[in-house]
């Protein structure tokens, strides 16, 4: 029998094989991985080249200059490419030669316009007490004076007084259908507990940009070097109205920002109020700017947190105090008025009277529609930066007077610093983690009269002859508290029943649990974070204490 042939009528052929590659698409395909593998390891090579040269820079840096002298070099090698550009160098051409460019960043954000209403505002300043700082206790043994002379020599603001564009204000304008008493943020804060703290080793602020220039412009007046972004959260500035009418704002504010003292060849010193606090009134177009304010609350007997490092690398060691300021304020001497004043026709009219006096201008009484008051405006302001004050936290002694009230026992918190702003550190691990978890504040709000109280002031509330009651109230507290930090459970009558030390609680929420030996803070399964479930545990074996000796 014959084979048909491909074409032709008979049985089926099989399906031909595919036909290979030919051999020139082949070898040029071979060719092109050939060469990106060769790029690739062309590119390591080149890295790890490049990192030995910077490795080897770095150490040639370091024998000619010293660990002093690179540190210097580091802090001003912004871009830490290992050569100094002229932007680079520029802070130290203008302390040297003591002038500055003619044109300064904040000119050309906020540039002068003749037309506008302008307004003059005046800076307040009384400089920290030395004897309010911790360490004066002991006469600042150990602490030399080169370390605090930024401190020492600011004895004055920077400008006494300025003058301001109304429409430069337009940054605390609201965004569109804000309600009253609703926070927004002028100023987000971009740090966490999960993403750190930004770096100690710096001596100039980034260029501020947008909403940051009109905040660290006025920040200037007290001070050449403000950092309108703190270097630990909660950073930023957060607002809310206060009052509405149907042409003006009233708006309060609250902004974390703080100061570096020091300059080349010192080592970085920062200055960090507690907090800048006040409020602005404006007209809804930001043409008008009928009041503003700014300062540091001085109620407490602390507000300012310094830190100091003393070497020559992050991981020098810092010293830490803190201590109160008296005075550190900015007010405007009157609302904003024309620059210039033009008749109907346009012509420019003088501003002044035959006789040489000003013109006096009169301002329309504002008739608020929707008012809330600053005491209430504060706490959601603190809230919008302190979640854990979703818990109310009452003065020491009006705690214990509701808590007897109501049956409860205290939750109380003693420490060196504020609780609630950036004056201390010691609390800021507490307020950013447990303090601020969804079961801790359900269990606080539920069980618990909660405070918090500055050692200072319980130690003056035991010096009081006036109240034995209070004195009593210190007198228990101050005999469990041990630097930083202690949580307590107490009694309404005082009686701790339960306490905890900061450094304690986090050595163990840092072991292992099968780390942990007391049987008091083992760890529970029903929360994931360590913390948590410690604080939680910690709080719960307080009730389990302090519930029997309730009075029924």
């Amino acid at each position: 029998m014959g084979r048909a042939r491909p074409g032709q009528p008979g049985s089926p052929s099989p399906p031909a094989a595919q036909p290979p590659a030919p051999p020139r698409r082949r070898a040029r395909s071979l060719a092109l991985l050939g060469a990106l593998l060769a790029a690739a390891a062309a590119v390591r090579v080149c890295a790890r080249h490049a990192e030995a040269q910077a490795a080897a820079r770095q150490e040639s840096a370091l024998k000619t200059l010293g660990t002093d002298g690179l540190f210097l070099f580091s802090s001003l090698d912004t871009d830490g490419d290992m050569y100094i550009s002229p932007e680079e160098f520029k802070p130290i051409a203008e302390k040297l030669t003591g002038s500055t460019p003619a044109a300064s960043y904040e000119e050309e954000e906020l540039p002068p316009d003749p037309s506008e209403e302008t307004l003059t505002i005046e800076a307040r300043f009384q400089p920290l007490l030395p004897e309010t700082m911790t360490k004066s206790k002991d006469g600042f043994l150990g602490v030399s004076r080169l370390a605090l002379s930024g401190l020492r020599n600011w004895t004055a603001a920077a400008s006494p007084s300025a003058v301001f564009s109304a429409r430069h204000f337009q940054p605390f304008l609201p965004p569109p259908g804000q309600e009253l008493g609703e926070p927004w943020w002028i100023i987000p804060s971009e740090l966490s507990v999960f993403t750190g703290y930004l770096s100690n080793n710096r001596f100039y602020p980034p260029p501020p940009k947008g909403k940051e220039v009109i905040i660290h412009r006025l920040l200037s007046m007290f001070h050449p070097r403000p950092f309108v972004k703190t270097r630990f959260a909660p950073q930023g500035a957060v607002a809310c109205l206060t009052a509405i009418s149907d042409f003006y704002y009233t708006v309060m504010f609250r902004i974390h920002a703080e100061f570096q003292l020091s300059e080349p060849p010192d080592f970085p010193f920062w200055f960090s109020p507690g907090q800048f606090t006040g409020h602005i009134i404006l007209s809804k177009d930001a043409t008008h700017v009928r009041d503003f304010r700014l300062f540091v609350p001085n109620h407490r007997s602390l507000n300012v947190d310094m830190e100091w490092l003393y070497g020559a690398s992050e991981s020098s060691n810092m010293e830490v105090d803190i201590g109160y300021i008296p005075q550190m304020e900015l007010e405007a001497m009157g609302p904003s008025v024309p620059s210039v004043i033009l008749d109907e026709d346009g012509s420019v009219i003088d501003s002044h009277l035959p006789s040489g006096e000003s013109l006096q201008f009169v301002f329309e009484e504002i008739k608020w529609q929707q008012e809330l008051s600053w005491e209430e405006a504060a706490r959601r302001l603190e809230v919008a930066m302190y979640p854990f004050k979703k818990v109310s936290y009452l003065p020491f002694t009006e705690a214990f007077d509701r808590a007897k009230a109501e049956n409860k026992l205290v939750h109380s918190i003693l420490l060196w610093g504020a609780l609630d702003d950036q004056s201390c550190g010691s609390g800021r691990t507490l307020r950013e983690t447990v303090l601020e978890s969804s079961p801790i504040l359900t269990l606080l709000n539920e069980s618990f009269i909660s405070t918090w109280s500055l050692v200072k002031e319980l130690e003056e509330l035991q010096n009081n002859q006036e109240n034995p009651s209070h004195q009593k109230l210190a007198g228990l507290h101050l005999e469990k508290y041990s630097f930083p930090v202690e949580m307590m459970i107490c009694l309404p009558n005082g009686t701790v029943v339960h306490h905890i030390n900061a450094n304690y609680f986090l050595d163990i929420t840092s072991m292992k649990p099968e780390e942990v030996e007391s049987h008091l803070f083992s760890f529970s399964s029903t929360f994931e974070d360590p913390s948590t479930a410690t604080y939680m545990q910690f709080l719960k074996e307080g009730l389990r204490r302090g519930l029997p000796l309730l009075q029924p």
